[in-house]
């Protein structure tokens, strides 16, 4: 008896539509045992958040609210986020990601460029495949760092939709999105670059303002050169 094979077009869209990942419900988030499942967290730097407090470490967490973080040459944290406990934080939603198991089974519109990049069949999967990859990475604070190992997670799991994420809308997600975990955290992100503003206005006076002002242009000025001009500089 010879059974009858269907032809199936992987272009149909609507086929690939019907091919759904499940995804198992993630638990509360735990500022006290530091569990953020499925979380983009962000903590101010030493000296560094002191002078320019809008930047930070940042990290990705898993679907158990295991923090993995990019914090030095060839080493990947996990579940012990370096330079202190979360200030901010973000939960990402697993429903804006893709997670094809074939390339049939996309749901984003880049199926053949997110194919070539790099894919994942699961949230964890894309973590776990992006800290392989920088466990074999120099870090540097200004051309490969902790936002380019979760700009790379993103861009695995094509994150709503985009493959672009980059040094520059990662820290502006967190910037603009994210939640602080409470006044405390706040306060302690802050404090270090209003102390440190007052002392050098006492002491040097206004032109100390100004210098803090202008190295936060030049940092500003060249991450956004390096991410959209110079993008094989910023590679990593």
């Amino acid at each position: 008896m010879k059974i009858a094979v269907l032809p199936i077009d992987v272009e149909d869209p609507s086929y690939s539509k019907d091919i759904e990942h499940d995804l198992w419900p993630l638990s509360e988030i735990n500022v006290t045992k530091a569990r953020f499942p499925c979380c983009l967290v962000w903590t101010p730097l030493p000296i560094v958040s002191w002078l320019v407090p809008f930047i930070g470490h940042v990290g990705l967490c898993m679907e158990d609210g295991a923090i993995v973080d990019f914090s030095g040459s060839n080493f990947v944290n996990v579940d012990d986020f370096a330079y202190g406990g979360v200030a901010r934080y973000i939960q990402l939603d697993r429903q804006q990601c893709c997670f094809p198991a074939n390339l049939v089974s996309h749901t984003c519109k880049h199926r053949y460029k997110h194919a070539e990049s790099g894919t994942a069949i699961s949230w964890d999967d894309a973590v776990r495949a992006s800290r392989r990859h920088f466990e074999h990475k120099s870090y540097n604070l200004f051309t490969c760092n902790c936002h380019s190992f979760v700009a790379n997670i993103l861009n695995r799991i094509c994150y709503r939709g985009l493959m672009n994420w980059n040094m520059m809308n990662v820290a502006a997600l967190v910037l603009f999105k994210g939640r602080w975990v409470g006044p405390t955290a706040f306060v302690k992100s802050f404090l270090p670059f209003i102390v440190m503003a007052w002392f050098g206005v006492s002491i040097v006076g206004w032109p100390f303002l100004i210098g803090l002002f202008l190295f936060s242009f030049v940092l500003i000025l060249w991450f956004c050169l390096g991410t959209y001009c110079l993008k094989n500089l910023l590679e990593c």
